[in-house]
């Protein structure tokens, strides 16, 4: 900036509590005397100062004096907008001008976001997706991601990415979730610029980006938020509130308005500077409740005596309302765990305001069925049918995120029962399943091919899987579902009303078998027909009741030899009978195949059919 005709940088800090602060860098040598700031007004608690002749690319940090204690510690700028790459500490200062070209996407978000349109999610964590063994293992930059991703991710069909954390973070094994600095890319990557690039090539290859972000807690790293200026300024005092015990971070003091607005300041500078499309809430669970992972007298009752922390309740709604007015065409997701009520219904009916929520139910009890060996997995039919209970009760999001391949848990592969040929067929079918599943979709990186180990996020993806056939044929299968998935409105338009699923047959435990319909268009007419067989026996003359007299075209055969499989099927499609089964008059008669699932269109464009 320029003051009086001279070119330097303003600075300014909130330390409430400090008596004495300044400004250190390289430019005076780290001496902590020589640039004191000034308060900017009696009892703001802003300090601030002006250096001049320096400019981007300088490091700086804050020298504080508490009036408590005599404590003193230098902190990095809560508001910098670029960090050192770690384990260095300092902020730089930076100037985050970008020229972008993703207009045309921006005007044509509403389209792409819309609860109503196909949201097909691949989730990315930068440091592991893709590495250069020939150098040292080393990270791709923000640069060459725009070069590998868009591509790919466009290739495969996916309609978004989502980033895990890609703010500030000192600790790389925290994946993101410990966050220093709020407001700039980790420049274990490059600059924010860079930064900028790769969302700007996602755009502009029609993909849409959701950044993963954490306002539910901070690291105890002592160039951070905490005990900033000798007090809890970011966090309570008591630990029975401010300690967030399974990670031994700090949890964020909701009630106060300074650091509400810190943190919406933050949500909306990532969707205004960076283009999010769509914010994914970490931890929301341990936000709401004031009991998380405590036990018995670890934790303060709330003012009615509850569980539930209305201080965060209120900051959530305020998040939600305060993002949505200035960008209504993203999407804000929450990772909510419980069962609490109305998280993606507005805040004027007295819900939280969220678009879109996890559905950590569908999740948990779909991979517990699917782990079980067949043999018994008509004992656990239940598991499979729940989720339709509730399904429309909120906006749900179908997660296969990271954190179910980590931690001692396995690839998606391994987690399938029986050989490797049906550990390969199990997972074609999950997919299936999931993708045909009512709700939007998220599935994490490598999923889509394979992997026979968990996830490590030291290491680069194993993608020379890829190139044997079976890695390469469950890839292929994720391609081919995901494009009928955003060509077909009748499997997203009506994703969070009971007006687009009905079940045909639900009952079928002793077969370990499901069917049902998906229904689009302006009268939700029936357009699919979707059958699951859970065991590795085919089933001949397996008969399914259909609403009306047509053909079904066999549009995807999970057990196809393009994709792996033994090559049972329907030779490319079945005409109803006028054979009453499942309450309906027409059914068709069907070859189900092992460990598969065939789902039928019904043939709309053909004059034979009438509309059901």
């Amino acid at each position: 900036m320029i003051v009086d005709g001279v070119a330097g940088v303003y600075f300014a800090v909130w330390a409430p509590n400090a008596e004495f602060v300044s400004i250190v860098g390289e430019f005076n040598g780290w001496d902590t005397r020589s640039h004191a700031m000034r308060i900017r007004w009696k009892d703001s608690g802003i300090w601030e100062g002006f250096i001049p002749g320096i400019g981007g690319g300088t490091l700086y940090k804050y020298f504080i004096r508490s009036k408590f204690g005599g404590y003193t510690v230098e902190k990095g700028d809560p508001f910098a907008l670029r960090w050192e790459t770690p384990p260095k500490t300092a902020s730089i200062v930076w100037d985050i001008a970008y020229e972008w070209g993703d207009r045309s996407w921006l005007d044509e978000r509403p389209s792409h976001n819309a609860l109503s349109s196909p949201i097909s999610v691949y989730e990315v964590h930068l440091g592991s997706w893709r590495r250069v063994p020939e150098e040292g293992n080393r990270f791709l930059t923000y640069r060459e991601f725009a070069a590998y991703l868009a591509g790919y991710v466009r290739d495969m069909g996916f309609t978004h990415v989502e980033f895990m954390p890609v703010m500030e973070h000192p600790f790389y094994g925290s994946w993101g979730y410990q966050i220093t600095g709020f407001f700039a890319p980790t420049s274990r990557y490059g600059s924010p610029q860079d930064f900028m690039y790769l969302v700007d090539q996602l755009h502009q290859q029609g993909i849409g980006v959701i950044l993963d972000w954490v306002p539910s807690n901070f690291p105890a790293d002592e160039h951070g938020l905490i005990y900033f200026d000798g007090t809890h300024l970011y966090e309570h005092a008591d630990p029975r509130k401010a300690i967030q015990p399974d990670w031994n971070s700090y949890i964020f003091n909701y009630g106060r308005n300074e650091v509400r607005n810190f943190l919406i300041s933050n949500a909306i500078f990532w969707c205004d500077k960076y283009h999010a499309d769509g914010l994914r809430i970490d931890a929301v669970a341990s936000m709401l409740y004031l009991d998380y992972s405590r036990k018995e007298g670890q934790w303060i009752p709330n003012q009615f005596g509850g569980r539930e922390n209305l201080e965060a309740v209120s900051f959530l709604k305020h998040l939600n309302e305060s993002v949505y007015k200035e960008f209504p065409s993203v999407q804000i997701i929450a990772e909510e765990s419980t069962a609490w009520p109305m998280v993606t219904r507005p805040t004027y009916v007295g819900g939280l305001g969220f678009g879109m929520k996890w559905n950590m139910g569908w999740m948990h009890d779909t991979l517990e069925y699917i782990s079980k060996d067949p043999v018994f997995r008509k004992y656990h039919h239940g598991m499979l049918t729940l989720s339709l209970l509730y399904a429309f009760t909120e906006n749900f999001m179908l997660p296969l995120s990271h954190d179910e391949v980590t931690h001692g848990k396995g690839s998606l592969l391994n987690k399938m029962p029986g050989d490797f040929w049906q550990k390969c067929a199990g997972l074609r079918q999950l997919l299936g399943y999931m993708w045909m599943h009512p709700g939007k979709k998220l599935l994490f990186m490598g999923s889509e091919f394979g992997p026979l180990e968990e996830w490590d996020h030291d290491q680069s993806l194993d993608w020379h899987l890829a190139e044997y056939p079976e890695h390469r044929e469950i890839q292929r299968w994720m391609r081919d579902l995901n494009h009928l998935y955003k060509s077909e409105p009748a499997l997203y338009e009506v994703d969070f009303s009971n007006d687009g699923f009905e079940w045909v047959d639900l009952k079928d435990y002793e077969g370990s078998i499901i069917s049902f319909l998906r229904k689009g268009g302006p009268d939700t007419a029936v357009k699919f027909l979707v059958v699951c067989n859970f065991t590795p026996v085919p089933r001949y003359n397996y008969r399914v009741g259909v609403p009306s007299d047509c053909f079904w075209k066999e549009a995807l055969n999970s057990d196809a030899l393009e994709y792996g499989g033994s090559g049972h099927g329907n030779f490319g499609g079945v005409r109803a009978e006028a054979v009453p089964c499942h309450g309906r008059s027409h059914s068709l008669s069907l070859t189900l195949p092992p460990l598969g699932i065939v789902v039928f269109s019904s043939a709309k464009m053909m004059d034979i059919c009438p509309r059901g």
